[in-house]
């Protein structure tokens, strides 16, 4: 059936997801996929939570399949808040908006700043989902040069002086999706000045802080915010269970009560049990001593692929070693299609799956590149699926 509607100019600029389109070949049993940024749900705590969650549905607790604070439970943003202190980065509960993991923060932070038109600077290449949440708002991209080091500052001060409607800076500063590329800090505390400077907003996306395997950790670029223009953004789904769908959002007052006037727009609140359950969790369990058990598990899964593919692949492929996070980087040699490979090579011969890298160029798509995850794939399959992959590059490159 058609229909007549006429739909918004902003949903031209809403494309499908590479990733979601990739999902749909999970029904294969025998292929194996490193395109979801997973985690290894052999990790979850499923004992301590199917505890919590018994305990809190009887009559007693209903209170907690009822509606609550649409900024989130003051117990629970308490938490949040002691851990970012923790971190460098003093406040209380009243700084804290409890959001829909990460990525609604994202949607939220363009909604703030961005009309149509404007430009928002993003590393190059920057995580698929946060264009996909800028979408909507109908931005144009000032990308910057990212290298091991993160952004490149003295490209941003470029860009910046180059473009008057920049309104936005995008970070993810550690383990970044897709590189896996750790920004150092001079670069950190060059962007709050260059920030600073144009009076530009930053949004410090955070979600893989927490799974540091090597290195040493940095400050978080709100720890060195002077001016209150930086929202930073985290997330439990890395650290306890996505499908709970809980992060954070510290940003100054005047951000914050904006940021949640749009969180009522959006979702009216969180789950009320969600945020229960979770504060339950913080409030019996060492969430630090639960995220120990997982640095380990994808220390092992990283090295482990990094190690097969440092036996399996050609000279021509090269691919980054992060610190943390859950994924790595894979460069092929210039005119290399890692699309075309993957539809007509790596699925029908090799059954292995990954994320072509165009996608995640916000400007001008660089074909040959694809991102990796270690994180949610079991080791034999890292193995197995690595040296499949080695081998059908070995042969058509």
């Amino acid at each position: 059936m058609t229909t007549d509607i006429q739909f918004s100019e902003r949903m031209e600029g809403v494309q499908p997801s590479a990733i979601r389109d990739l999902l749909k070949l999970g029904d294969d049993p025998g292929l194996i996929s490193f395109g979801g940024g997973y985690p290894d749900p052999s990790l979850f705590p499923v004992k301590e939570l199917n505890e919590i969650y018994s305990s809190l549905l009887v009559p007693e607790r209903s209170d907690v399949l009822q509606y609550t604070a649409s900024n989130g439970l003051p117990g629970l943003r308490a938490e949040v808040a002691k851990r970012l202190t923790r971190d460098g980065m003093p406040c209380t509960e009243d700084d804290v908006l409890i959001i829909q993991g990460a990525q609604q923060g994202l949607d939220m932070a363009a909604k703030l700043v961005v009309n149509p038109g404007d430009t928002i600077v993003t590393e190059n290449p920057t995580f698929l989902g946060a264009l996909i949440a800028f979408a909507p708002t109908q931005p144009t991209y000032a990308p910057v040069r990212t290298d091991e080091f993160g952004m490149d500052t003295d490209h941003l001060a470029e860009v910046l002086a180059a473009n008057p409607n920049i309104v936005m800076i995008y970070t993810i500063p550690e383990f970044q999706n897709p590189t896996g590329a750790t920004m150092n800090l001079e670069r950190r505390k060059r962007l709050i000045e260059l920030a600073n400077q144009y009076n530009v907003l930053v949004v410090e996306d955070t979600a893989y802080r927490e799974l540091r395997y090597a290195g040493e950790q940095l400050p978080t670029i709100k720890s060195l915010d002077t001016e209150g223009r930086v929202i930073h953004l985290g997330s439990f789904s890395k650290i306890l269970a996505p499908s709970m769908r809980l992060g954070w959002a510290l940003a100054s007052p005047e951000i914050l009560d904006k940021l949640s006037l749009l969180k009522v727009a959006s979702d009216t609140q969180n789950s009320t049990l969600n945020m229960n359950a979770t504060l339950e969790y913080l409030r019996r369990h060492n969430i630090d001593d639960h995220i120990g058990k997982i640095r380990p598990a994808y220390l092992r899964k990283r090295d482990l692929m990094i190690a097969t593919m440092r036996g399996t692949f050609p000279d021509e492929v090269s691919f980054t070693e992060p610190e943390g996070g859950l994924f790595t980087w894979l460069t092929f040699p210039v005119g290399f299609d890692a699309t075309t490979f993957m539809k007509e090579t790596l699925l029908p011969q090799g059954k292995v799956a990954y994320v072509p890298g165009a996608t995640f160029f916000p400007v001008i798509q660089e074909a040959n590149h694809a991102r990796v995850n270690f994180s949610g794939v079991e080791d034999d399959r890292i193995v197995e699926g690595m040296t499949r992959l080695g081998k059908l590059l070995k042969q058509t490159i």
